[in-house]
């Protein structure tokens, strides 16, 4: 049997292929696809250009989509957990699962010449149905929607690792430099958490719009007037905690300069630099900078079993939804940035 998948030239176009519907072998299911959201590493590795190397390089050909969730629709042999008629999320990157990364639950971090991210070297979720390992799922609960589960696969996921790095709470001011979708998730998250002011900032209208309309942050600036006003609304003090999710050189020197004395900030946008003065911007403010690079299998189980205590959906910072055959509009749409999150979405 055959079915469509898109694939992403690399020319700013989606190319609808055939493809064989795959058969699950040992550890392995067939998932049938209900929802796969766009990331925004799909657009700056992919879908632009192939610029991505090493775990972010994509193969030429591969059905694209690392954000998917679905239902198992047939079952290999050994299968020791899940089976036929589970809702399950998959945990985009397949590790070898037995380095000491994947023996943690990292398998972003698995080095190995077996590891293959669903999307970029394994067909993903950019088709009705996808092939995965037994040892890559995790269970979506029935309060959750499909389009809830396609947002942690990998959005929801960093941030939330991201937060449980640095720690928030009721006691704390947050700040999010970049308000797509992963900054946008962030401010939901700490909201959820607590945080007893939530401060955005961004330039693009579309997104400042979208914040506010979610009611996720008291306040958002533009960049211009960030630093300034951040400082009024803290006392001159700066905040607790601040997440950049912006990837640009002034986002994180705000991250870092608007933290007060012994602030933590966390780094979860890809590529570009960053410039600050290690004396006044972090050693004598006692600073702390960590670095976040997606999560792990056992946290993104963790923050799973947390949105449904929350009560907290993250399918609302879905702002457009496409059928498969419509996919390039759908990453037309998100490459241009006049939209939150992005999903394509199956029967």
């Amino acid at each position: 049997m055959k079915m469509k998948g898109a694939v992403l030239p690399g020319n700013s176009t989606v190319e609808l292929r055939e493809f064989e519907i795959p058969k699950p072998g040992h550890g392995q299911v067939l998932i049938q696809t209900k929802a796969t959201t766009i990331c925004g590493s799909d657009i700056r590795c992919i879908y632009k250009a192939h610029v991505g190397k090493g775990p972010e390089g994509y193969i030429p050909g591969t059905v694209a989509g690392h954000e998917p969730c679905g239902v198992i629709v047939e079952e290999g042999e050994g299968l020791r957990r899940f089976h036929k008629g589970d809702r399950v999320i998959v945990y985009h990157i397949s590790g070898c699962g037995v380095c000491n990364d994947c023996r943690r639950g990292y398998y972003i971090s698995c080095k190995s010449e077996f590891r293959q991210a669903y999307g970029w070297q394994r067909n993903g979720g950019m088709a009705p149905y996808i092939l995965a390992e037994e040892k890559d799922l995790i269970a979506l609960p029935d309060e959750l929607t499909y389009k809830d589960g396609a947002q942690v696969a990998c959005g929801f996921g960093t941030v939330y690792e991201a937060i449980e790095k640095i720690g928030v709470c009721g006691n704390d001011a947050v700040l999010v430099t970049g308000l797509g979708p992963v900054g946008l998730a962030a401010l939901m998250l700490a909201k959820a958490m607590g945080a007893n002011l939530r401060i955005g900032v961004e330039g693009n209208p579309y997104r400042i719009s979208l914040a506010k309309k979610l009611g996720l942050a008291d306040y958002v600036f533009s960049p211009e007037e960030a630093f300034d006003r951040i400082m009024e609304v803290t006392g001159g003090k700066g905040v607790e905690r601040s997440i950049d999710a912006s990837a640009s050189d002034s986002g994180r020197q705000l991250a870092i300069r608007a933290a007060r004395e012994w602030g933590k900030i966390a780094f979860v946008g890809e590529g570009g630099t960053c410039t600050f003065q290690p004396s006044p911007d972090i050693i004598h403010g006692q600073k702390t900078i960590y670095g976040s690079w997606v999560t792990s299998l056992w946290r993104m189980e963790e923050l799973v079993e947390r949105l449904v205590r929350w009560g907290i959906h993250p399918e609302d910072l879905i702002t457009h939804e496409f059928p498969l055959d419509e996919a390039g509009q759908a990453y037309q749409l998100m490459a241009s940035g006049s939209c939150g999150k992005v999903a394509v979405v199956f029967d």
